[in-house]
């Protein structure tokens, strides 16, 4: 099973596209994650505010 990403990665990734450092696509590439990462964690984040998803 694969292990999730860390809280800080999670972070890091958010914080980028709030300072609005590239496209959801040249976040997955700098951050080394894929797209679908990147979508659903936005998609999280602006919907809960939350980095993880409630059951963790």
């Amino acid at each position: 099973m694969p292990v999730p990403y860390s809280t800080d990665l999670r972070q890091r990734v958010v914080d980028a596209y709030k300072a609005k450092e590239g496209s959801q696509r040249q976040l997955a590439d700098r951050f080394k994650v894929s797209l679908s990462f990147v979508q659903r964690l936005i998609r999280r984040y602006r919907n809960t505010g939350k980095l993880t998803s409630s059951h963790r």
